[in-house]
């Protein structure tokens, strides 16, 4: 879809560091020297190999001796990974007995007894003989020795702030922590926290003291930073106490799985349901289909199959919307907008959006978080309220910018838009940004910043913030916590704002994006990345935190891939679409398949069969085709 500024409908043009990481499990005895991986723990005693640090002896309990390696007969889940998450689990409620139970009942110990000695350290403020155990768990590569040595020794410090030992907290500061040389602004706050009452000292070091949570919090920070050193760690299941930890690329989404490809032109947007079992897409052939993405089988197909097709539209569909329920999808086709239900495949009602006497584009469509209806935007700079039926319950504009993309924040409390200033002329009346963090080539005068990103505040319908621009701005999602924004910016940039600060705070880039409307989603677990599609083709993957580009994967035809979508009940599983008239399945390489280096080439995928004879067919240089 090109970007377009004016009020007609748009048009298409046919045409694309490695770091200590750290496995879910690992063995009891073997602690990896590259790096150490935290969770959070209870406070109440540590055990480990059976033997209880309370003082308790542990139970005389039989071991288990099971029949086969996995939870059951035929299961495809390994039983001692499942044993190890629920040892874990347990630990991380609480329940610390009856983790040690089922240890020793399964014979699947989670820690050593080093590792036991470094956790039992923290909880219990033992610095000396914490740096003692850190240096007997192995950590070799100097950043992780670094950043676990600073996050220690900022909690020693604070702690001696808090007890009013003003002399050693000094030389903690000075001897300590300096002399790493990690981060110059953390390290200026911490010093100006040594005249600080004890009030002040909590509420500008944001921590709540020895007395608090704050050491089960160093832990927590401990196992953050090793999950995000990981860059492709694509799970919310815990990870193995103090071990090192590396996600193999193979278990990451980068496999073209399936190909559907019932569209007969440019396909611009999909949409997953919330439940993950369906996907949305729209087509520049004036029709919208919903595909039902089933589980995989026993030999690891999945049906894939057309579950509706809409096709009453009289325009090119660009816009989709789904129900909280699923039970409703919208559709938009310039400024007509369709409520579909899913089930019947029949259309309940279709609505016109405009205002005057002219039509003008539907440019997005948002359910809202309440589930009493959902909300369009348009080019005519009018955002306006539907409920479930259909019926106008609130108008708001003209806005001061021509809306181009829109999203709600999931906790209802924001609108963010992007679109260019109707009246260019405006900009002129821009306050100084001085202030703004702007991106990089943005000129500093404002009668040139015509691009908006307009913040409201959903409960007074009033401006937060309008934020000025250079460049095209062709959509915007909302992170799942509601306080980040991702937006699209021609010329090949991707942008990450705080809601909170108003600030950009991270940008990706690497991809292709001057003509046409590309959006972009957060993905993976725990939103660890950002996805986007781009005019050459492929599908660029970046790592959310340290912006490093993970993967450019190659695979659909001529054109541009217009939208990428992350399935949110599979965190192992997204979608893309392009020009090319098809829409991609990616998930990860299957059990028991290797990939075939020697034959890979630009825009093709093949792999090796398995031992159940399934294949993936290569189709010339357009990539995978589908499973046999």
């Amino acid at each position: 879809m090109r970007i377009s500024n004016g009020s007609s409908s748009p048009t298409t043009s046919p045409d694309p560091s490695s770091s200590s990481l750290v496995p879910r499990y690992s063995p009891a005895t073997t602690i990896d020297s590259d790096g150490i991986s935290l969770s959070k723990t209870e406070t109440n005693g540590c055990t480990t190999n059976g033997t209880a640090t309370n003082g308790i002896a542990p139970p005389q309990i039989a071991r288990v001796q099971p029949p086969w390696p996995s939870l059951y007969k035929d299961s495809p889940i390994d039983r001692e990974e499942f044993v190890r998450l629920v040892v874990q689990s347990l630990r991380d409620v609480g329940y610390t007995e009856s983790a040690r139970t089922l240890e020793a009942e399964s014979g699947y110990t989670l820690e050593s007894g080093i590792v036991a000695e470094f956790r039992r350290a923290v909880i219990e403020g033992e610095w000396e003989e914490l740096e003692a155990a850190l240096l007997q768990l192995g950590v070799q590569n100097e950043d992780d020795l670094q950043t676990t040595r600073f996050l220690i020794s900022q909690q020693k410090y604070l702690e001696l702030l808090e007890a009013r030992q003003l002399t050693a907290a000094l030389y903690v500061l000075r001897n300590e922590l300096a002399p790493l040389n990690y981060d110059s602004d953390r390290l200026h706050l911490l010093s100006s926290l040594m005249m600080c009452s004890e009030e002040d000292l909590l509420s500008n070091a944001k921590w709540d003291g020895a007395r608090g949570s704050s050491r089960q919090q160093l832990l927590a920070d401990l196992q953050l930073y090793q999950r995000n050193a990981c860059l492709y760690h694509n799970t919310t299941a815990p990870l193995s106490l103090y071990s090192d930890h590396e996600c193999d690329r193979t278990q990451f989404p980068s496999l073209t799985t399936y190909i559907l490809a019932e569209h007969a032109d440019e396909v611009w947007h999909i949409k997953w349901s919330h439940d993950g079992r369906y996907l949305a897409s729209a087509s520049k052939d004036k029709s919208a289909i919903v595909w039902r993405i089933g589980p995989p089988s026993e030999s690891g197909n999945r049906d894939c199959t057309p579950e509706q097709v809409f096709r009453d539209h009289k325009y090119e569909v660009s816009c989709l919307a789904w129900s909280l329920d699923d039970s409703i999808l919208l559709t938009s086709a310039e400024n007509i907008v369709k409520i579909w239900n899913v089930k019947s495949g029949v259309c309940i009602r279709e609505v016109d959006s405009r205002v005057g006497p002219d039509p003008c584009p539907v440019s997005s469509l948002q359910w809202l978080p309440d589930n009493s209806g959902f909300v369009s935007g348009s080019m005519d700079r009018r955002i306006i309220f539907w409920d479930r039926d259909g019926k106008r319950t609130d108008t708001w504009g003209p806005t001061s910018i021509r809306i181009t993309d829109m999203a709600i924040s999931p906790d209802g409390s924001r609108l963010v838009a992007t679109g260019m200033l109707h009246n260019p002329a405006l900009a002129s009346a821009t306050p100084s940004t001085s202030s703004l963090n702007l991106p990089n080539g943005t000129s500093s005068n404002p009668s040139t910043l015509t691009k908006r990103i307009v913040i409201y505040d959903m409960h007074t319908k009033q401006e937060e913030a309008s934020i000025p621009q250079s460049g095209e701005l062709t959509s915007v999602q909302i992170s799942s916590d509601s306080q980040y924004a991702l937006i699209n910016r021609s010329v090949d940039e991707v942008h990450l704002w705080d809601l909170n600060s108003k600030r950009m705070v991270r940008r990706y880039m690497g991809h292709q994006q001057f003509r046409h409307v590309i959006r972009s989603c957060f993905g993976g677990a725990n939103e660890s990345f950002i996805v986007s599609g781009s005019e050459d083709g492929k599908v660029y993957i970046w790592h959310r935190d340290s912006c490093a580009l993970l993967e450019a994967l190659p695979g659909h035809g001529q054109g541009s891939v217009n939208t990428v979508a992350w399935n949110p009940q599979d965190e192992g599983m997204f979608a893309s679409c392009s020009d090319d008239c098809t829409i991609r399945i990616w998930e990860a390489l299957p059990p028991g398949y290797t990939r075939d280096v020697e034959s890979t080439s630009e825009g093709q995928e093949p792999w090796r069969s398995n031992s159940n004879g399934a294949s993936w067919r290569t189709n010339g240089g357009s990539g995978t085709d589908m499973i046999d």
